[in-house]
């Protein structure tokens, strides 16, 4: 595996483009300059030693070895060995509901929006533990198997949207009985479903599929996101809602009872999401309360540096410009004059 220990040395390769203007600026302005002296091709001819390729060259070069020290400071590694090591953890899936109802905006931005937030948050939190997630609306199917790998899972996350389901609902049994099976075989490790939604239109087998889970020993922990007065749900891309077929106003709120029944036969807790911080603080702490076990993660150990190499090819490239003279070289000079005499004899 290759990787850059300070990747953000990296960020001096703006340098080159800026570099480039500069020298194409500076020529511009030196041919100005010759040009008020007089005719460009007398001058020329006057300075017969001046090479107007080998200063392009040259700078070429040199925009090269800053891209090379760049690559040079941000140290180069490649790992050299894939090893299983044993961390202290929990494994945790998450399932979204990202059912149109969720585009509520009785929380702020809108339900769907605070939830992702939520997620990045609780993600952040998270060290050695293991993180899956599940989106659901009226089926459900993995978004993300379970990894540690967290920044995978918060790309995962951006990418969540209501049109990733077709199929209009709330699906809660059929998102906790995939939850189920999205754990790993390992044993001893603490377990844990976090079930986001609104709970509203939800199609049952929610409560029987959260008692199955705790039978595993799977805790069963319900976030449930908007308010139980409600709000209209809107329509993307204009200012209006969605209505049903009498043109009426849908309002949809928050099934909190349903939500509590859910979290109870999971053997977990029900907290609902406001616009604050509570939701994901509560989560958090239920989490750090589990059982910690031995979580097995696949990393990369005995990173070599690679920077030797870099580092001579930019020693080689230096030496190389200064080889290069600005003028040309006299011998070529001559043997091009006399091919111009030889010609004129002819």
């Amino acid at each position: 595996m290759f990787r850059f220990e300070e990747p953000s040395y990296l960020y001096l390769l703006l340098l080159i483009p800026l570099l480039a203007v500069g020298y194409y600026l500076a020529i511009v302005r030196k041919k100005r300059a010759i040009r008020q002296f007089g005719d460009p091709q007398l001058m020329a001819m006057l300075m017969p030693d001046v090479s107007s390729f080998r200063p392009h060259l040259k700078m070429a070069l040199m925009l090269l070895v800053v891209g090379l020290m760049s690559v040079l400071l941000a140290r180069p590694q490649f790992g050299s060995k894939l090893e299983t090591v044993k961390r202290k953890g929990v494994e945790v899936i998450i399932a979204l509901d990202i059912s149109n109802s969720m585009l509520a905006e009785d929380v702020q931005p809108s339900r769907l929006v605070k939830a992702k937030r939520l997620i990045a948050q609780l993600v952040d939190k998270m060290e050695n533990d293991k993180v899956g997630m599940i989106v659901f609306a009226g089926d459900a199917f993995t978004q993300l198997p379970i990894t540690s790998d967290y920044i995978s899972a918060k790309m995962f996350l951006d990418a969540i949207n209501p049109g990733l389901i077709t199929k209009q609902g709330t699906a809660i049994g059929a998102a906790l009985d995939l939850a189920n099976k999205s754990f790993t075989p390992q044993e001893g490790v603490g377990r844990a479903v976090i079930l986001i939604t609104d709970g509203e239109n939800h199609e049952g087998g929610a409560n029987e599929a959260a008692e199955a889970a705790a039978k595993k020993g799977i805790q069963v922990n319900v976030l449930g996101v908007g308010s139980p007065d409600g709000a209209p749900i809107p329509v993307e891309g204009t200012n209006d809602y969605r209505r049903d077929r009498e043109g009426n106003v849908i309002v949809t709120r928050l099934n909190e009872a349903m939500c509590q029944q859910v979290a109870k036969a999971g053997n977990g807790i029900y907290v609902r999401v406001d616009n604050s911080n509570a939701a994901q603080k509560a989560i958090t702490q239920e989490i750090d309360k589990m059982a910690k076990a031995d979580v097995e993660t696949q990393v990369y150990t005995d990173f070599n540096e690679q920077f030797q190499a870099v580092a001579w090819c930019i020693l080689l490239i230096l030496l190389i410009e200064m080889l290069i003279l600005e003028r040309q070289n006299p011998l070529f000079r001559n043997i091009h004059l006399f091919g111009n005499i030889g010609d004129k004899k002819a």
